[in-house]
């Protein structure tokens, strides 16, 4: 797993040396240019010689845009498994991802010469590992196109915490205070000044969710 994370960073520090934006297809595997959009369910990337690829969340790892990590990961979608790529906030023993975007979020442009990786990878677990299908993480509503899955819900974030080798991620309800106490008092354990803290906040949003998980994380605590 270290190893792992090694070269993952590895990996996008070298591509911002030559792009901005990038995809990771698989280890050893990626695609620099320009990001043209996202719907979290496919993304669009402009190479250098101008023609634009779009990849599904379940044929690659993740992609770089603009700084920020999304990583694939598996949800149900309806009483289906699907794959839906997810902001990576927090990153560590613990790890916080978004999914969705208070703005209308960018749809994914279509491709001039619309080319698909020439093997899938489906990644299972996703990039960051561990998590398996379910857990509770339910996305639906919308309409369905003749070869589009529904994707984020425009306008809104919902948010996500995963603790690697403790079941499939789970979904932070803010508005439900007590609710959130108890997730992260379990995921965030064994660090009785942190649960104190968890304790005595009167409610969360996602700047202070972000910071406990960020101390829990910079604690080495597991």
């Amino acid at each position: 797993m270290k190893a792992f994370k090694i070269l993952f960073v590895l990996f996008f520090l070298s591509a911002k040396l030559f792009a901005q934006d990038a995809v990771l297809i698989s280890e050893g595997n990626f695609v620099r240019g320009v990001i043209k959009g996202t719907n979290f369910i496919s993304v669009a990337i402009a190479e250098d010689n101008q023609l634009i690829k779009e990849y599904q969340a379940k044929d690659i790892q993740s992609f770089l845009w603009n700084g920020e990590t999304y990583v694939s990961k598996p949800i149900i979608v309806k009483k289906k498994a699907e794959s839906r790529f997810f902001k990576l906030i927090e990153s560590g023993t613990v790890n916080l991802y978004s999914y969705g975007d208070k703005a209308s979020t960018p749809e994914v442009v279509q491709p001039r010469v619309k080319v698909r990786p020439s093997i899938g990878i489906g990644m299972g677990s996703g990039g960051f590992g561990g998590a398996g299908v379910g857990g509770g993480i339910t996305i639906g509503g919308g309409r369905r196109n003749d070869d589009q899955t529904v994707g984020a819900p425009k306008g809104k974030v919902t948010y996500f915490i995963e603790k690697p080798g403790t079941g499939a991620m789970q979904e932070v309800n803010l508005d439900n205070t007590n609710a959130v106490k108890t997730l992260l008092l379990l995921k965030l354990n064994n660090d009785e000044d942190l649960a104190e803290s968890i304790k005595a906040t009167d409610g969360f949003d996602p700047k202070n969710l972000a910071a406990y998980v960020k101390a829990y994380n910079a604690s080495g605590k597991k």
